[in-house]
């Protein structure tokens, strides 16, 4: 008996084994879709990984579909442009703008980066080189084209796509995609990606979309093995943040520039309103960031129905806490001084890999009056895990600085569902013929995994990097 035809294919090109650098492509006899398109980050094995060619043809994608606009997502954009992709990019209207400031600060740092390397020698690589330039980001952002959420578009020969809402971060979807049958007549093929989840309980946004059902899911699983602690997080947040003013010194807080600057915002205006903050002056010192404040600030005004009806009902007062400061140019930076406390510093990137948060921890690291709070996860290879598994001295621009401050981590603020929360998105729908676990270390990827077997019954597997698989 022949083997049932197969409506196409799935290849883990990212996020396999990792938290990082999620793409995915589908192939069917018709096209090739990629979904996500993101940078490895954290350990230098898996930077390395952003400079290896592709096993498939840029040129011969058709399309690609981008959940969000978080570098580990869209941030390899530019350098499929560049290497000859030349399809449409989906993504949301809000998503779309996002992308445009992370990724031009993602090119920003490298050039940056490059410059500096070849300046005082630190590279091993002569001359150093950026994985892509600012040219090839605004060549990048000309195929984005505008797909709103529970719309239907067709976005390839025998493709159409669906993105709902993911409540992780503004303009955040899962996508669904359905592929027609291989001869065009039998049954079409499901498979839902579920990007990254937000949580029921997000402080701005609506919570996900639920899952509805697909032949093939593929799952997130950052916190896969774990539960948010929100009253215990919350309570810490505000312990850290009181003591450490109280002492005249600075909570310095490294953020991811979209979205987690936000959460913390509100969360200082939550403190400014229960008499915690009294005439503090708090910086927002990232460019990417006030961008990103920016078009979340406009999306509140245009009454956007992702956000809470509480939170478009208070306005602005839910993000722009008393005391806010706004560092836009490099000279406002650098006359941020983090010995002159009392007083709040938050700053890119989230997890330290480079940004304007380096020179404030090369500053507040050594003094032991000052707090940094990792607020959220922090992947294996960064300086913030480093920094929350005990480093007593941080490699900063070539030299190390002493760790003396204060350091503290509040993983329940994140933006990411942790597996209860998971377990909850899913629901009780048919079982999709696999669920594959994705975006996550290995250890979180295997839990979650037993986790579905065993609750729901599902087949769950986790996929090796590069790995093909048939799809139903």
């Amino acid at each position: 008996m022949s083997a049932p035809r197969s409506a196409g294919s799935l290849t883990f090109l990212g996020g396999a084994g990792t938290v990082t650098g999620s793409k995915y492509l589908v192939r069917t006899t018709r096209s090739s879709v990629l979904v996500d398109c993101g940078l490895f980050q954290g350990l230098g094995k898996l930077r390395r990984r952003n400079w290896e060619p592709l096993p498939v043809a840029a040129e011969s994608i058709d399309a690609a579909v981008v959940t969000h606009a978080h570098l580990d997502h869209c941030g390899y954009l530019p350098r499929l442009v560049r290497d000859g992709f030349t399809g449409r990019v989906y993504a949301t209207p809000e998503t779309i703008r996002l992308a445009g400031i992370v990724l031009r600060d993602s090119a920003h740092l490298q050039e940056e980066d490059a410059e500096h390397a070849n300046q005082h020698g630190w590279s091993k690589h002569e001359p150093a080189l950026p994985l892509y330039d600012t040219k090839d980001v605004e060549r990048c952002l000309e195929y984005f084209t505008e797909l709103d959420f529970d719309t239907t578009a067709r976005i390839a020969d025998g493709v159409q796509a669906r993105l709902r809402n993911a409540g992780h971060i503004l303009g955040s979807a899962w996508a669904e995609l359905t592929l027609e049958g291989p001869d065009g007549a039998s049954q079409p093929s499901t498979i839902v990606f579920s990007g990254d989840l937000g949580r029921p309980r997000h402080p701005l946004l609506r919570p996900p979309a639920p899952f509805q059902g697909a032949d093939t899911l593929v799952l997130e699983s950052t916190y896969g093995d774990r539960r948010h602690d929100d009253a215990g997080s919350a309570a810490r947040f505000e312990d850290a943040v009181d003591s450490t003013l109280r002492h005249g010194g600075t909570v310095l807080i490294p953020a991811f520039a979209v979205d987690r600057t936000e959460m913390i915002l509100h969360e200082l205006a939550g403190l400014a309103r229960r008499g915690v903050l009294r005439d503090v002056p708090i910086y927002v010192d990232s460019p990417t960031a006030l961008a990103a404040l920016d078009i979340y600030s406009e999306a509140l005004a245009d009454h956007r129905p992702q956000f809470l009806p509480t939170v478009t009902e208070n306005g602005l007062a839910e993000i722009l806490p008393p005391g806010l400061r706004l560092a836009r140019t490099q000279e406002e930076s650098r006359r941020i001084d983090v010995h002159n406390g009392p007083q709040i510093v938050i700053s890119a990137s989230g997890m330290a890999t480079g940004g304007r948060i380096l020179h404030h921890l090369q500053a507040a690291l050594p003094d032991p009056r000052n707090t940094v709070l990792i607020v959220g996860f922090a992947a294996a290879g960064t300086r913030a895990r480093d920094l929350t598994e005990g480093a007593t001295a941080l490699k900063i621009h070539g030299r190390y600085v002493p760790v003396r401050a204060r350091i503290v981590q509040l993983s329940g603020l994140s933006a990411h569902a942790d597996y209860p929360e998971v377990l909850e998105w899913l629901g009780t729908v048919r079982a999709p013929n696999t669920t594959y676990l994705v975006h996550g270390e290995p250890t979180a990827a295997e839990f979650l995994r037993e986790r579905i077997t065993e609750r729901l019954r599902w087949t769950a597997v986790v996929p090796r990097p590069g790995e093909k698989v048939l799809l139903p």
